[in-house]
């Protein structure tokens, strides 16, 4: 992580505790990174997301290069905020790299995120090396992206060696195309 310059890279951490959200904001702070927005639930995160679009001199960066949200939040949640980023119309970037954060990481909230499109996923209590590891994870190692008729979000496979033997995946229908997008 050492060898990463994140000193262009700029953030937006959505998180509605506010001891938590310092400690994030901070941990990037150590970690050098350039440009660091902060917003209490996806509701906010939103309505920033569309202000860089609209007027980045106001919102204080002209692009988000990452997202690192809560799972839990309210009125908008981070499964929400993320629904939106990926499917939504009104998204500046589909693309978006998406980190989210949770104390709840049972094996299905785990699966619904993957699901959903998360690039990665990140238990509560974590550490500042954890963080560091997932930011060097969606911006060393992107996943390509994928498209089907009820998927969009990065390969959930995370290596690209080759297989050998009966492929066991079954798509959900029987004609669904898969399209692989490079962001």
């Amino acid at each position: 992580m050492s060898n990463l310059d994140l000193s262009r890279i700029s953030v937006l951490v959505v998180e509605d505790s506010q001891f938590i959200r310092s400690l994030i904001v901070n941990s990037l702070r150590v970690l050098g990174v350039g440009t660091i927005k902060s917003v209490g639930d996806g509701g906010e995160a939103i309505e920033f997301l569309k202000l860089v679009v609209e007027n980045p001199m106001k919102a204080g960066m002209m692009s988000v290069d990452l997202i690192i949200s809560d799972w839990e939040m309210s009125p908008v949640n981070g499964m929400m905020l993320l629904r939106w980023v990926r499917r939504h119309k009104e998204s500046p970037d589909r693309f978006v790299p998406f980190v989210m954060i949770t104390g709840y990481s049972e094996p299905a909230r785990v699966q619904e995120a993957r699901e959903m499109g998360v690039n990665e996923f990140m238990s509560k209590p974590f550490s500042i090396n954890a963080l560091a590891d997932k930011i060097f994870s969606v911006i060393m190692k992107p996943r390509q992206f994928v498209h089907t008729a009820s998927y969009f979000g990065p390969d959930r496979r995370r290596q690209n060696v080759p297989f050998e033997g009966e492929d066991r995946r079954k798509l959900t229908y029987e004609s669904e195309e898969v399209e692989v997008i490079n962001g």
